[in-house]
């Protein structure tokens, strides 16, 4: 059927956001900018954490994973927009948007949770600071990242041949900028409230576990921070988790809006509100929330463009 679709129904064609804004140069050059400050400050991260000895360590490893993420996920969307809205066209094939909805579900799905492994790597560091090295070795730290990544997979692999194989026998006019799960599915002319009811209970679970180890987590690290009798050491530690904790409710309120509110709650303008939110914005707020306010950054950045200064 997804053959069908692409052989017989030709192209989809991505509305936007930009059809809806009275001044569409102005924002496609404010998104341009977002996404290039995105892409830069993730490369950046990511080279630091590489090259810089002292930010290897677990935190770091999964604050690396997250740049790399963000960096895929604002890359799968927002340059296939700018280069429609540069050369007037608006059409995406169905092989493309099959595509661009596979890696927007592997990667949402492996940040939520990278998001819960983040809050078990704050618990251990703060009520078990003693046992971190053994309870978060490089071992362990590889196998919660690979499981991340994993579940994204199937995530990706299980949702998009589904929605791509029902019939699109309806205006193929996505009210989107990208080819997102539900703004597809309005264009199927077949019954899709089993597949709705089935993607409900996978959100739910995609949610919940990795919610539950977070609050968990979380519970027991206010705990531990309220017994402390360092000012210092309460400071630092709300610090790293109250930016741990900005950047989760910010995700997962998007992705809860998104897939688990019913649909008299959705209207095409606010679903793409969201949308630009956590896949836009998200991917340059991440690096800014996370490191760059951090010493051990700020650190190695000044360390390493002192290097480059230095003469030879």
């Amino acid at each position: 059927m997804w053959l069908a679709n692409q052989t017989l129904g030709g192209d989809f064609f991505l509305l936007g956001i930009f059809s809806r804004i009275s001044h569409p140069g102005l924002l496609c050059l404010l998104i341009f900018s977002i996404f290039l400050m995105a892409v830069t400050w993730n490369i950046t991260l990511i080279l630091l954490i590489h090259i810089d000895s002292s930010l290897h360590t677990p935190m770091y490893f999964f604050i690396n994973q997250l740049s790399l993420i963000d960096l895929t996920y604002i890359s799968v969307t927002v340059p296939k927009m700018l280069v429609n809205q540069l050369v007037k066209e608006k059409t995406i094939s169905v092989l493309g948007c099959g595509t661009q909805m596979y890696f927007y579900l592997q990667l949402g799905g492996a940040e939520y949770c990278l998001l819960a492994a983040m809050a078990y790597d704050r618990y251990v560091a703060i009520c078990h600071p003693l046992r971190y090295s053994v309870l978060m070795s490089q071992r362990v730290c590889l196998l919660l990242a690979s499981g991340c990544w994993f579940v994204g997979s199937v995530d990706g692999f299980m949702l998009t041949p589904i929605t791509m194989t029902f019939p699109f026998c309806r205006s193929h006019e996505i009210h989107h900028f990208f080819c997102e799960v539900p703004a597809v599915l309005k264009l199927s002319c077949s019954d899709t409230s089993l597949y709705k009811i089935f993607m409900y209970l996978c959100c739910v679970i995609m949610l919940l576990i990795p919610v539950t180890v977070i609050s968990v987590s979380y519970y027991f690290i206010i705990l531990t921070i309220h017994k402390m009798n360092s000012a210092e050491g309460r400071k630092k530690a709300f610090t790293t988790c109250s930016s741990h904790m900005t950047v989760v409710s910010l995700f997962y309120g998007a992705a809860i809006y998104n897939y688990m509110l019913p649909s008299s709650h959705h209207t095409p303008e606010k679903d793409m509100m969201v949308s630009f939110f956590y896949t836009i914005l998200t991917p340059v707020l991440n690096p800014i929330i996370y490191s760059f306010r951090n010493k051990d950054v700020t650190g190695a950045l000044k360390k390493m463009l002192r290097m480059q200064k230095a003469p030879y």
